[in-house]
């Protein structure tokens, strides 16, 4: 699979699927699932309720409509609250990996990714940017190509200067 980072908005890309930093009702909130959200419209949230009725746990990942975004679909992952004490690394790994899985389900070949859990969830940008990139570059997939989307330019300086190791 080819990864690639760009410094942008989620809610643009042009690929068969983004991945939504989700929380666990998969109701909308903050950040990237608000945007995703936002622009997608009512039926990113109709789906959500209809697919996933209890929510989904810290760690895995589902699928949905993407509405109006350019995407065909958006993966919804929970990741770890790192700020509430949700520390466990493999849980941030398990959505990427999870997000993957769904992905080959549905027949994905370009998707777009944030980093998970590094925003209001407050995961360390460093170990963040790694698990990202270590996930995606060992999980096993059909994916072609997947895009780290990165929020602002620290965000994607940090992504660049780890991809080219």
């Amino acid at each position: 699979m080819q990864l690639n980072v760009v410094e942008g908005d989620l809610t643009t890309q042009r690929v068969d699927a983004v991945v939504n930093a989700a929380n666990t009702a998969m109701r909308g909130g903050g950040g990237v699932d608000g945007a995703l959200h936002r622009v997608g419209g009512p039926a990113v949230l109709a789906d959500c309720v209809a697919r996933f009725p209890d929510g989904l746990a810290t760690g895995d990942a589902g699928w949905t409509t993407a509405g109006d975004l350019p995407a065909r679909w958006i993966i919804h992952v929970v990741g770890p609250d790192h700020a509430a004490g949700q520390t466990d690394r493999g849980l941030l790994e398990s959505c990427y990996r999870r997000a993957l899985e769904v992905a080959d389900e549905l027949g994905v070949r370009t998707m777009a990714f944030p980093l998970v859990g590094a925003g209001v969830y407050g995961w360390p940008r460093a170990d963040a940017v790694a698990a990202a990139i270590e996930t995606l570059r060992e999980t096993p997939t059909q994916v072609e190509a997947a895009t780290i989307v990165a929020f602002g330019r620290t965000a994607y300086v940090d992504v660049r200067s780890v991809l080219g190791r």
